[in-house]
C-alpha cells in the first residue's frame, strides 16, 4: 500500500475494514501465560492523529488476495483462554499477519498485563450482530467494543459499533520510557486517562477497582511533570500518600528500582522513619508517606521550606477519606496542602509566580467519586473526574457471598471456628487449581484455619514444587510453618519474623504455595495477587469487640483478586451469617456514599491550624471549614452530620461556624489558645506542643490534671491511659506472658507490679513501658513489635 492512503477492503455489501495507514507501526506479537504453553496474539499499535487519503477499488480479486495476505494463519494456537479488557472470549485463534514491506513485525517477549484484542483466524472477516455490546464474526470470535478511548485502528462491521485499540507506551517520550517498560500497551483505564495525565496540568481523581493498573496511572502524571519541568530538578517535590505503611514501602521498592535510573531520588517516611531521615527529605524528589506522617511533617511547614516545593501530591485509596479513625487526617493534610498554595499565590503574586500544585487521587469505586472531584477542584479549574466500571477490570470479577446458619447462642468465637471446616470444599470448588489466599480476623485465627486445612485437604502438588516448598520451609523460622508448608498450606501475619513473612510471600508469588492464610490488615499492604479470595467470616476483633468490616476493608481483600498477568477472570467468596449475607450482597452491586469524618476530630486539627496561623479568627475559621471535603458533603447530606434536613446553604454554613465555634471555645477553655482584643486568635505555648507533637485533646485535657507532685508510678499508669496508645491490642495469647512480667516468685518482674490479673489495653502498656525502662528481656517478636509501637508514641507524648 503506498503511504499516506487508506485501504477500504469491502468485506460483503457494508462490512468494511480500513487501516489508516501512515502511522501503523506495526504488529507486536505477544505471549499469553496458560498453563505453561506460550500462544501468540495480536494488536495493532498507532497514533491518534491521521490525515490520510481514500482509495477504492472495485476488483474483487484484489481484495481476496490482499485479505489473504493479511490475515495469514499463523500455526500457533490459542485455546479456551477467555480475554478480557473490554475484549475478546477467544476459543482458538491463530492469527498472525504478515504485513507489507514498510510493517516491521515487533516481538515482544514475556507475559503482558493487559490482554490485547487479537484479529481473527480466517481471511472470512464478517461481523454479524450479536446483541448491542457484541460483535461476533463467522468463527465464533465474540469482540465486545471499547467506549471512546483514543481511536486508533478502526474496525467497523455491520452494526456499525468501532472497536478501539489500546494507547501504545512508544507515545512516552524517550527517556522515560524505562518507567513503563514492563508491557507495550497501556490497558483500558489507563489508556482512557492517558491525555489527561500526559497532556495537562488539572487535577484528576479516578475511580477505578483494584487491580485496574492504577499505579501506572501515578507514574504518567510524574512523567508529565518531569516533561514540563527544565532540568535540573532540583526543586521539585513529589508526595506520594497512601493510608497504610506496607502500602508505602511496596511503593517505595517499586519507584525506588523504576525512577533511580533516570536520575530521581525516592525516600519513605512513616511512622518507622527517626527523624534523622527528615534531613535527607530535603535531597529526595519523590517522599512516600502516610497521612499522618505528613502532618505531623507538614505542622512545621513555615519553618520547612520543603512542603512548598511540592509540585505533584498523589492520594493513593482517596476513599480511606471515610474512615472515622483516620479519615479526618488525610482530609486536612490535602486541604493544608491546598492552603498553603493560596497563600503562597497571595504572598508571591507580584514578584514571582508560584508553580501551580496539582493533585492525583485514584479511589476504589466509589459512587460519589463526583464529590472527591469537586473538592481537589482549583478556582480557575474544575478536576476531571474518570470512572472506570467494573467490567473493564482486566481480570473479570465473580463476586460470591455464602450465608452460614449462627444460632443465638453461638458466639463470635464459635462461629469463626465453625467456618474453618467448610474451607476446604469452598477451596475445591472455585479455586480451579490456581493460588488461593484466605483472610481471616485474627493472627490465632490465620493458624488454626491454616492447621485444619492441612488436615483436611491434600493438594495436588509436583514433584518439582514439593522440592521447591521444601527448600522454601528449610529456611523458615517459625517450626509450626514449616510443617504445614509441606502440605501446601501456610499463614501470615504482622506477628511473624520478617524474614519469614518474605519467604511466604515468594512461595505465594511465584506459585508453588496452594493456599496462604493472612490477615485483614495485611490486604492493604502486601500486593499478593491470588485466583481466589476467601474472606472467612465478616466480623473481626477491634478494641475487644467484635464488629464488621468495613466496606473499604472488604473492597481492599477482594481486589487481591486476579493475577493479572495469569488470569483472565478471578472469584471472591464471603463467608458471613445467614442473617448478613443480603448486606453484603448488597454492598457488592452498589457502594456506600463517602462520608467526612473530619467533624469527629475537629478540635485537634483546628488548634494545629491556628498554630500554623492558617487559621486566625472565626472568618478564617470558616474559610477554611469551606476548603475541606466536610463542607461538600455537608451541604448535600446534611443530616449524616446533625443538621437538620430543611436548611439551605446559608443554615449549614451557620450550623458548620456553630460547630467551630463550640471546638474554638473548648480549645480556649484549656488555655490552648487566646484571643486578642481584635478577636485574633493566638496559639498558647501548650497549643503549640499539642500541635508540633500531635498530642490528641483528651490526652491534653488529662495532663492538666498534673500537679507536680506525682510519683513515678503515677505518671507510669497516666501515660498508659492516653489515647495514643488505642491501636495497641491485648491478645489472649499474651495475657500469660504479661502476668509473668507483672507477678513472679522465681522471675524478674516490673518495678511497680499492678493488682490483679492484665486484662486490658491500659495494664498491657503500663507493663511494657517498665519491662523496656527496667531492661527486662521479653522473648515474644508481637509484644517487641508493640513496645517499639509504644515508645514511639510514648516520645511524643512525654
Amino acid at each position: 500500500a503506498p503511504e499516506k492512503e487508506v485501504l477500504q477492503l469491502s468485506l460483503g455489501e457494508r462490512d468494511k475494514i480500513s487501516f489508516q495507514h501512515e502511522n501503523l507501526k506495526g504488529v507486536s506479537s505477544f505471549l499469553s501465560f496458560d498453563e505453561n504453553k506460550s500462544k501468540r496474539v495480536i494488536d495493532f499499535s498507532q497514533q491518534p492523529q491521521n490525515k490520510a487519503l481514500s482509495e477504492n477499488s472495485d476488483d474483487e480479486s484484489v481484495h481476496s488476495t490482499l485479505r489473504k495476505s493479511l490475515f495469514k494463519k499463523s500455526g500457533n494456537v490459542h485455546k479456551n483462554t477467555e480475554f478480557k479488557a473490554g475484549s475478546v472470549d477467544v476459543k482458538e485463534i491463530g492469527a498472525y499477519l504478515n504485513a507489507s514491506e514498510n510493517m516491521k513485525e515487533v516481538t515482544k517477549e514475556g507475559f503482558l498485563r493487559n490482554n490485547h484484542a487479537p484479529i481473527t483466524k480466517d481471511s472470512d472477516f464478517t461481523l454479524h450482530r450479536v446483541n448491542n455490546e457484541e460483535m461476533v464474526s463467522e468463527n465464533g470470535i465474540k469482540i465486545q467494543s471499547f467506549s471512546n478511548a483514543s481511536e486508533i485502528l478502526d474496525v467497523t462491521g455491520t452494526t456499525g459499533r468501532k472497536l478501539e485499540i489500546l494507547r501504545a507506551v512508544t507515545e512516552i517520550p524517550t527517556q522515560f520510557r524505562s518507567i513503563f517498560k514492563e508491557f507495550p500497551y497501556f490497558n483500558y483505564a489507563q489508556s482512557k486517562a492517558l491525555d489527561d495525565l500526559l497532556y495537562t496540568d488539572r487535577n484528576f481523581v479516578i475511580c477505578a477497582p483494584t487491580g485496574s493498573g492504577k499505579t501506572v496511572m501515578f507514574e504518567l502524571a510524574i512523567t508529565r511533570l518531569l516533561m514540563e519541568a527544565p532540568l535540573p530538578w532540583l526543586n521539585i517535590k513529589v508526595v506520594y500518600m497512601a493510608p497504610i505503611k506496607a502500602l508505602c514501602s511496596q511503593r517505595f521498592d517499586d519507584w525506588k528500582e523504576k525512577f533511580g535510573p533516570i536520575g530521581l531520588t525516592c525516600k519513605e517516611l512513616t511512622g518507622d522513619t527517626l527523624m534523622d531521615d527528615l534531613f535527607e527529605i530535603h535531597h529526595a524528589d519523590i517522599i512516600i508517606t502516610t497521612p499522618e506522617k505528613w502532618d505531623s511533617m507538614t505542622r512545621r511547614w513555615r519553618d520547612n521550606s520543603i512542603v512548598q516545593l511540592v509540585r505533584l501530591f498523589l492520594i493513593d485509596e482517596v476513599h480511606v477519606i471515610k474512615d472515622e479513625s483516620r479519615g479526618a487526617t488525610l482530609e486536612v493534610v490535602v486541604s493544608r496542602m491546598k492552603t498553603i498554595q493560596s497563600s503562597l499565590w497571595c504572598h508571591l503574586e507580584k514578584h514571582d509566580t508560584v508553580p501551580p500544585l496539582r493533585f492525583v487521587a485514584v479511589s476504589a469505586t466509589i459512587p460519589n467519586t463526583q464529590d472527591i472531584a469537586e473538592w481537589l477542584s482549583d478556582s480557575k479549574m474544575p478536576a476531571v473526574c474518570l470512572k472506570i466500571d467494573e467490567d473493564q477490570r482486566p481480570v473479570k470479577l465473580r463476586k460470591i457471598v455464602l450465608g452460614f446458619p449462627c444460632s443465638d447462642n453461638q458466639t463470635e468465637f464459635k462461629f469463626d471456628l465453625t467456618l474453618n471446616y467448610k474451607i476446604a470444599s469452598i477451596i475445591q470448588t472455585y479455586s480451579e487449581q490456581k493460588p488461593a489466599l484466605v483472610f481471616c480476623a485474627t493472627r490465632k485465627g490465620v493458624q488454626q484455619a491454616a492447621s485444619v486445612l492441612a488436615k483436611d485437604a491434600k493438594f495436588l502438588l509436583s514433584i518439582e514444587q514439593k522440592q521447591r516448598l521444601q527448600g522454601f520451609a528449610n529456611s523458615l523460622k517459625d517450626s509450626k510453618l514449616r510443617d504445614l508448608l509441606t502440605y501446601g498450606v501456610a499463614y501470615h501475619h504482622a506477628g511473624m519474623e520478617i524474614s519469614d513473612r518474605k519467604i511466604i510471600e515468594g512461595a505465594f508469588t511465584v506459585g508453588d504455595l496452594p493456599v496462604l492464610f493472612t490477615t485483614s490488615t495485611l490486604a492493604m499492604g502486601v500486593n499478593l495477587p491470588a485466583h481466589l479470595v476467601v474472606i472467612k467470616s465478616t466480623m473481626h476483633y477491634v478494641g475487644g469487640v467484635f464488629q464488621e468490616y468495613s466496606e473499604t476493608d472488604i473492597l481492599q481483600m477482594i481486589g487481591r483478586a486476579g493475577r493479572p498477568q495469569f488470569d483472565t477472570t478471578a472469584t471472591a467468596v464471603i463467608m458471613t451469617r445467614c442473617s448478613t449475607r443480603e448486606r453484603y450482597i448488597q454492598m457488592l452491586n452498589g457502594a456506600d456514599i463517602i462520608e467526612s469524618s473530619l467533624h469527629r476530630h475537629l478540635v485537634e486539627h483546628l488548634n494545629a491550624e491556628i498554630v500554623l496561623h492558617t487559621v486566625t479568627d472565626v472568618t478564617v475559621a470558616l474559610e477554611w471549614i469551606r476548603s475541606t471535603f466536610l463542607y461538600i458533603r455537608a451541604l448535600k447530606n446534611p443530616t449524616h452530620y446533625g443538621f437538620s434536613s430543611g436548611l439551605d446553604k446559608v443554615g449549614i454554613e451557620a450550623k458548620l461556624q456553630e460547630l467551630c465555634l463550640k471546638n474554638l471555645n473548648d480549645l480556649s477553655a484549656f488555655d490552648l489558645i487566646r484571643m486578642d482584643e481584635a478577636n485574633n486568635f493566638k496559639p498558647t505555648e501548650t497549643g503549640r506542643l499539642m500541635a508540633w507533637y500531635y498530642i490528641a485533646f483528651d490526652t491534653v485535657k488529662q495532663f492538666f490534671t498534673i500537679k507536680g507532685t506525682e510519683t513515678l508510678n503515677e505518671l507510669i499508669t497516666m501515660i498508659s491511659n492516653c489515647t495514643e496508645f488505642v491501636d495497641v491490642k491485648l491478645r489472649t495469647n499474651e495475657k500469660k506472658i504479661l502476668n509473668t512480667l507483672n507477678k513472679d516468685k522465681d522471675k524478674i518482674t516490673i518495678r511497680f507490679p499492678m493488682e490483679g490479673k492484665i486484662k486490658n489495653r491500659e495494664m498491657k502498656v503500663n507493663c511494657l513501658i517498665q519491662a523496656q525502662l527496667g531492661c527486662i528481656p521479653i522473648q515474644d517478636f508481637t509484644l517487641t513489635q508493640d513496645t517499639g509501637r509504644i515508645f514511639r508514641n510514648g516520645l511524643r507524648v512525654t
